[in-house]
């Protein structure tokens, strides 16, 4: 499988010295929960760095957290969970699931048989919120289709693969190993494998075949990620033991998300993973593995502009 290299982010957009605001990217963040609060917000941090507009949408309590962080905000709008389909059309590309709760206990199946959701204010007013993260993310999948997605964490966790399909490809995920086990029922052998050899070669095939399968780009995290569309691979060594950190799962998911907005979502997907590994590179140089999420996010752009503009 060929290595993502330096010279590939070439093909980046770059925003045009004569572009207006609104011009290079607008992102819908949905994400967040009463429980988990930091790490939407990792996302947006990040992602309102890349993209002129970031719609934010979560609980309320989050939502309160970033109005009062406007100095760091201020090309975005925050959303309440009930009109995020205002925002939906308008966004370029629409990412789902950072800090949103999953319920593994929840008995999707059982329940969903029972209940006709029809709109947003029926999931709104669910009390269990890892069913809230399986129907909201049902329902949006299934109304927009048409829309480029970026499914990471608790929707990702929650979702089933088979709604994968009626996307046609516009979609990414961002599973770990233990994640893409479960999405997709296939088990990688050897899941704690060091990525060398045929162990790594049985990894690779296996989310190449699922990419595949589903008709999705699929990023699997790892000290090596692999990036598969349906028709090509790549994978991308790097990182540190500073990213094992809380969070820069979610740094990820809002660097890809906000390159999506205006480019190829292979591309999107594989050029975030290096962007976000050569980051975390830079930072070890200087304090070792001790960084955090937030350190990742403020990182990112210097990196970017380094290996892209330079």
């Amino acid at each position: 499988m060929k290595s993502f290299l330096v010279a590939d982010l070439k093909k980046l957009y770059i925003p045009p010295p004569d572009s207006h605001k609104g011009q290079n990217g607008k992102l819908l963040i949905i994400g967040g929960s009463h429980l988990f609060h930091a790490a939407s917000l990792w996302a947006l941090k990040v992602a309102s760095r890349i993209v002129d507009m970031v719609f934010y949408s979560s609980v309320p309590e989050n939502n309160e957290i970033v109005q009062k962080a406007k100095e760091e905000f201020r090309d975005g709008i925050v959303v309440r969970r009930e009109d995020i389909e205002s925002y939906i059309e308008e966004a370029d590309c629409i990412l789902i699931g950072p800090g949103m709760l999953r319920n593994k206990k929840l008995k999707i199946k059982n329940e969903k048989s029972q209940l006709k959701i029809q709109n947003l204010d029926q999931i709104n007013k669910l009390k269990d919120e890892g069913g809230q993260t399986y129907y909201l993310t049902k329902y949006l999948l299934d109304k927009y289709p048409h829309k480029k997605w970026v499914i990471d964490a608790g929707s990702l966790q929650m979702m089933e693969a088979e709604w994968l399909r009626q996307l046609k490809g516009n979609v990414i995920v961002t599973p770990h190993v233990k994640e893409f086990e479960r999405l997709f029922g296939f088990k990688i052998q050897n899941s704690k494998f060091k990525i060398t050899g045929q162990k790594s070669k049985v990894k690779n095939e296996s989310v190449k075949q699922m990419a595949g399968e589903y008709n999705c780009i699929i990023l699997l995290k790892g000290p090596t990620d692999v990036v598969c569309s349906p028709k090509e691979c790549v994978q991308i060594s790097g990182g540190n033991a500073g990213m094992t950190k809380g969070g820069t799962g979610d740094v990820l998911a809002g660097l890809v998300a906000a390159l999506s907005c205006k480019n190829d979502l292979f591309l999107a997907a594989a050029a975030g993973s290096f962007i976000n590994k050569k980051a975390g590179e830079s930072l070890f140089k200087r304090v070792g593995p001790y960084f955090n999420a937030s350190d990742l996010a403020d990182e990112i752009p210097r990196a970017m502009k380094e290996l892209i503009l330079t």
